[in-house]
């Protein structure tokens, strides 16, 4: 039926057409399976009751014919068991098939037939017929519907020629009397097979609404699969942005904390490179120069010559004037040695940090600010910063010195930019004193630039910066890493043009966190 639809529309039937076609005649040869095993025990069913009827209607309805009643008991146990027998069988072995239909139409209709012959052609009983009728319906097939027709036409037809009493109770029932049962018969079909494509309509709308639903289903599940399959690529190209982006917040740290402290390193360069290039390399020379041109004569020069006489105390004083600048040569020289040592501990800490702790040292907190102090010198001295120690007495800390050291470098750096852009008076404060729950609390207070207070929740994310040089990496790690050491890093300012306070909070003892989401905000 399904194809004939889709024949009268013109159309090729595509992937859903076939589908809908395919869960139609899925849904009818199920249908045509429960109902050969509902005739199937229909068939028992009818068999026993016909061996009733035989027993105690029949030889009432049949009183008088001459016929014994032991006839009609045969009758039903043999007829009827020969006639149930082949549907039984076929709904048992062939199920669903076109044959078993028909057959179970014919031998319904046979059924009937006895039926009404054991109780002698009473009318009543052609109700059997009708409802016979309606349940072939159940199949959907107006075809089983024509075969038990034809099957009730020609009972009735040679049955009232030959033996109209078995059909219709009489011995003389009229040459067209059984052209009146067939057109009720007839008129019970019209309206079964009308009944019949009305279902067959509803059927073939399930099928293609059900279609169309696993049609949409699939679509889905397609859309989910390649949904999927772009999440799992984006998730993959995430973790490897992701992965580079971490890499290049470790490179960008590392250059941060190393740049701090190469400004130090310049700074004793020149300093050393300015002491050398004056050194008076060249008198020593003119003494080379006039010892090689009486080397011949050295003790009368020495002791006659009046160039000579002066030599001895000449030297003496060229030793003192180079004294001095070796004695600070040495001290930049250390100084760089100390610097230079701490970028390769930061260079060291950064490499390792995935997978070794830092060294635990029993810190003076004093001595490591100073430390700090040291290496910011030369930008606090070219800004002309005048700077304040407020120093208490506090216990030691056991920290990790190379975590610690370039977070107060960091403090002081930026404290020095911001006193950079304000005049005179430019003062930066180093306070610490111990605070409530066992820490240490290290204060860089400047008067500098300030900070806006929409702006004091945001310095330390991650690359956010206010200065048009700076580039929002140097407190973001701070932070991390003090929170890494147990500390805390915080920043406070009354506004713009009013200063800023950074305080570093650092445990007693060392205590190990990790940073989570809710503290890089």
């Amino acid at each position: 039926m399904y194809s004939i639809v889709s024949r009268k529309k013109g159309e090729l039937p595509g992937v859903e057409e076939e589908r809908t076609a395919r869960l139609y005649r899925i849904s009818q040869r199920r249908n045509h399976i429960l109902t050969d095993r509902l005739f199937a025990k229909l068939m028992v069913m009818q068999w026993l009751g016909g061996l009733v009827i035989a027993v105690w209607i029949s030889p009432m309805a049949w009183n008088g014919s001459g016929i014994q009643p032991l006839w009609h008991v045969w009758a039903a146990l043999c007829l009827g068991g020969a006639i149930s027998a082949a549907p039984v069988l076929l709904a048992w072995r062939r199920p669903g098939r076109v044959v078993t239909r028909h057959v179970i139409a014919v031998t319904q209709i046979l059924t009937s037939a006895l039926l009404i012959h054991l109780t002698g052609g009473r009318f009543e009983t052609h109700f059997h017929i009708f409802g016979s009728l309606t349940f072939l319906a159940f199949y959907r097939d107006w075809r089983v519907l024509v075969t038990a027709t034809l099957v009730v036409a020609v009972d009735h037809f040679v049955r009232g020629i030959y033996w109209p009493l078995s059909i219709f109770g009489v011995m003389d029932a009229g040459q067209w009397r059984w052209l009146e049962h067939l057109g009720w018969v007839l008129i019970e079909d019209v309206f079964l097979m009308i009944s019949i494509q009305q279902n067959l309509t509803e059927t073939l709308e399930v099928a293609k609404r059900r279609s169309r639903l696993e049609s949409i289903n699939a679509h889905i599940e397609n859309q989910v699969i390649e949904r999927t399959a772009e999440l799992t690529e984006a998730h993959k190209q995430l973790l490897m942005t992701s992965r580079q982006a971490g890499m290049a917040e470790v490179a960008t740290n590392v250059l941060h904390n190393v740049g701090n402290v190469l400004n130090s390193v310049n700074v004793s360069a020149e300093t050393v490179a300015k002491k050398v290039r004056h050194f008076r390399i060249s008198s020593l020379k003119s003494v080379a120069q006039l010892l090689r041109e009486h080397e011949h004569n050295l003790s009368d020069f020495l002791t006659k010559d009046s160039r000579g006489i002066e030599l001895p105390s000449y030297l003496v004083q060229l030793a003192d004037n180079l004294a001095e600048p070796q004695k600070v040569i040495l001290e930049e020289v250390k100084r760089l040695q100390n610097n230079i040592e701490h970028i390769k501990q930061i260079v060291t800490m950064q490499q390792n940090h995935a997978r070794v702790a830092g060294i635990l040292e029993t810190l003076d907190v004093v001595e490591i600010i100073e430390d700090a102090i040291n290496i910011s010198t030369a930008s606090l001295t070219r800004h002309e910063v005048a700077l304040v120690r407020e120093f208490e007495s506090v216990p030691p800390v056991v920290l990790d010195r190379h975590k610690v050291m370039p977070i107060l470098v960091n403090l002081l750096s930026n404290a020095t930019h911001a006193l950079a852009q304000v005049g005179n008076d430019k003062q930066l404060k180093v306070r610490v004193a111990l605070c409530g729950g066992g820490c240490v609390k290290i204060k860089v207070i400047d008067n500098g630039a300030g900070i806006a207070p929409e702006n004091l929740t945001r310095i330390f994310q991650h690359g956010f910066t206010t200065r048009k040089d700076g580039h929002g990496f140097g407190l973001h790690s701070g932070a991390l890493a003090a929170r890494e050491i147990g500390g805390k890093l915080t920043a406070d300012s009354d506004g713009i043009g009013r200063g800023a306070v950074f305080t570093l909070e650092l445990p007693l003892s060392h205590l190990t966190t990790q940073p989570d989401e809710k503290n890089d905000r």
